[in-house]
This record gives C-alpha cells, sequence and structure tokens, in this order.
C-alpha cells in the first residue's frame, strides 16, 4: 500500500524556537523510505525559503518543494476563480510572494479581493484600505482562521483575530483558505500524487489539522507536543490511545519522537505503527 505524509509544522516538528525532539529523525526516516510528503503550516507571513533555513538551523534536511504554506493555497485558490485577479493585501513576504509567483498584482485600487495573513505590519490605514475596498464588492479572503498565534514571548493575536475586525465592520464573511479548509488539504494531496486513503496527517490540533483531514478521509494521528490534558479532556479518545468514529480513525501519540521507526529506512514501518495504533485501541476494549 501507497503512504504519502502531511505534517504540520508548529507543535509537530518545532515550538517556536526549538526543534521537537525526533522531528528530524522523522523527516530523515521519510527521505530514506522514499515517502512523499508535505509540510503544512496556517502561517502566511515566511516565505518557503524562509522556513527552510529555519529548518535546517534545527537539523531538519528538506527541500523548499516539501514545504507549503496557507499564503501558497490561497494564492492557488484564487488563480483557480480567477487567474487575472488583482488584491489588496494585509500580510508579509510570504504571502506577497506566493501572489507574485501566482501572477496576481497586488494593488489598493479597485481590488477583486482583500486578502488578510499572518503578520505584524497592520496599522489602522491598511484596515481602512481594506474595509472600502470590501464595501465597493471585493472578494474578502484570509488565509487562515486562527485568532492567536504562539510566540516565544507569548500569545500575540492571529489571522483570524484581523479578519474578525474587519467582518464586524463590513457585515462580509471573510472565507478562510487554510487549515481545517479542504481545499488546502486537497491540493495538499494531490501535490503528493496520492489517493485519499493513502494519506496520512499527523498534526497538534484537533480544530484544524485532524478535523481537516478527518473531512477528507485521510488518516491522522495527533501528537500531544503541548497540553496534552486540555486536548485529551476535549477529544473522545479511548485509554489515550485511539477513538474511531464512522470509517474514520485518530491515532495519538506523545510525541512525533514515537513516528521515527526502530528498523532504518523500511517503508512499511509506518504502516506496521499504523496497524498497533488500531491494534492496541482493540485490546483497550
Amino acid at each position: 500500500m501507497k503512504l504519502g505524509c502531511l505534517l504540520d509544522m508548529d507543535g509537530v516538528i518545532y515550538r517556536g524556537s526549538e526543534v521537537i525532539p525526533g522531528a528530524a529523525e522523522f523527516i530523515r526516516f521519510l527521505t530514506e523510505a522514499s515517502i512523499p510528503y508535505l509540510l503544512l503550516t496556517n502561517n502566511s507571513a515566511p516565505t518557503p525559503l524562509d522556513i527552510l533555513v529555519k529548518l535546517r538551523k534545527f537539523g531538519v534536511e528538506t527541500t523548499v518543494e516539501h514545504i507549503y504554506t496557507s499564503g501558497m493555497a490561497t494564492a492557488e485558490w484564487i488563480v483557480r476563480q480567477k487567474p487575472t485577479a488583482t488584491a489588496y493585501v494585509i500580510g508579509e513576504s510570504g504571502l506577497l510572494t506566493a501572489l507574485n509567483d501566482a501572477g496576481i498584482a497586488v494593488t489598493r485600487d479597485h481590488p477583486d479581493y482583500v486578502i488578510v495573513g499572518e503578520g505584524r505590519t497592520l496599522n489602522f490605514e491598511m484596515l481602512e484600505i481594506a474595509h472600502r475596498a470590501i464595501d465597493a464588492g471585493a472578494g474578502f479572503l484570509s488565509t487562515n482562521a486562527d485568532t492567536w498565534c504562539p510566540t516565544d514571548a507569548g500569545p500575540r493575536p492571529g489571522c483570524g483575530a484581523i479578519a474578525a475586525l474587519l467582518e464586524s465592520a463590513t457585515g462580509r464573511q471573510a472565507y478562510h483558505v487554510g487549515k481545517p479548509n479542504p481545499f488546502m488539504f486537497r491540493a495538499a494531496r494531490k501535490k503528493l500524487g496520492l489517493a485519499t486513503d493513502e494519506v496520512l496527517m499527523v498534526g497538534d490540533t484537533m480544530e484544524t489539522d485532524i478535523r481537516g483531514a478527518t473531512d477528507l478521509g485521510f488518516k491522522n494521528i495527533l501528537v500531544l507536543t503541548e497540553e496534552p490534558q486540555r486536548i485529551k479532556r476535549k477529544s473522545p479518545f479511548r485509554n489515550g490511545l485511539l477513538f474511531i468514529t464512522g470509517a474514520f480513525w485518530v491515532g495519538l501519540v506523545e510525541s512525533i519522537a514515537r513516528l521515527v521507526p526502530e528498523n532504518g529506512s523500511n517503508p512499511e514501518a509506518i504502516l506496521g505503527l499504523i496497524d498497533s495504533l488500531k491494534n492496541s485501541m482493540s485490546a483497550a476494549n
């Protein structure tokens, strides 16, 4: 059976400025076993190259071709709607670069879309321009619905919070392209060249990573990198191992280090882990 992996980054590969133990080893395993994978993030602020530099500092060896951001997904979504679209953007270089690469011009004069992304460059003038463009009929997008973002210094307002401000001011609802939107997951699956039942999602957030992947029928593993007790209380896990709902299941592990196989680069190792999680749930019942 074929298998490919989609992995969230912040919370699975790293947390802020620290690498999560086992992350570099798991990516090395995927590479050596020729298992296709993509690293996903709802953070549209950095470019894939920015992310690559950060990963390499952590000892995680990969390439930009394995990185897929919500900014890139947003650009792809717009191109499918209107290839010649223009946009007014509240966001940083990662989103602007993705739009430029897709041939989408950035303008403040009668844009086709207003796009809100992650970043710290917000000012009131930008909100005024965005408000007036939306009021004049521009489409209203955001790269994701996350209302807050973790940083080393503590949480800060996220893209979803800025979009919510404009939603309140304009009376229009934003369309959030990033996780858990099926569009980003489906686009990522197609980049892997795999069928739905051949994709494994590894994430640390039920509300975005696991919810979106489950909606499309992917296999799922939730890693409890942060606040495991909070997640366990909110989720229907049986004995902290696994739950099955209908035809879908979600495996539960404490860290990505648990996914690193002991038998080197055997591509069957990850399938064996999935089977062991299923067997653990069956034994618990």
